[in-house]
């Protein structure tokens, strides 16, 4: 693997971490919504990874194979004067756990902070490197 794939590799772990962020994002955003008139109720989401060849030297970064949707059931509360309730009189809230949201979203920062250290490490070296030869 050479000094320049690692750019690619860690490049592509920091595209992936910041969708999984924007996807964490839209959960939060979300964790108090109700069902909409679908009846309906927002579902969380989950990044899935998977492993992508970076070019010719064999060396593996990874890419996003899609976005998966829970299926775990909302909290149902019952609220009849609730415009958003059903016959029943329940209100279906969505399926979010902002605690599983937070350290989804601290475990994506620091996986984005982690990989651009990786990209300034490898810079540094191939700055020394070319001093080197001054």
């Amino acid at each position: 693997m050479s000094m320049f794939s690692i750019f690619n590799v860690s490049g592509s772990a920091v595209s992936a971490q910041a969708q999984r962020l924007n996807v964490v994002a839209s959960n939060l955003a979300n964790v108090d919504a109700v069902a909409g008139p679908d009846g309906q109720a927002y579902k969380a989401r989950q990044v899935v990874f998977q492993t992508a060849l970076m070019g010719s030297d064999a060396s593996a970064g990874v890419r996003i194979s899609g976005i998966t949707e829970s299926n775990v059931p909302g909290q149902k509360i019952h609220d009849p004067s609730n415009p958003a309730a059903d016959a029943q009189g329940y209100v279906t809230h969505s399926n979010v756990n902002s605690v599983e949201e937070m350290v989804n979203m601290i475990s994506a920062s620091r996986s984005y902070q982690n990989n651009v250290e990786v990209m300034n490490t490898a810079k540094s070296l191939l700055l020394k490197t070319l001093q080197l030869g001054q």
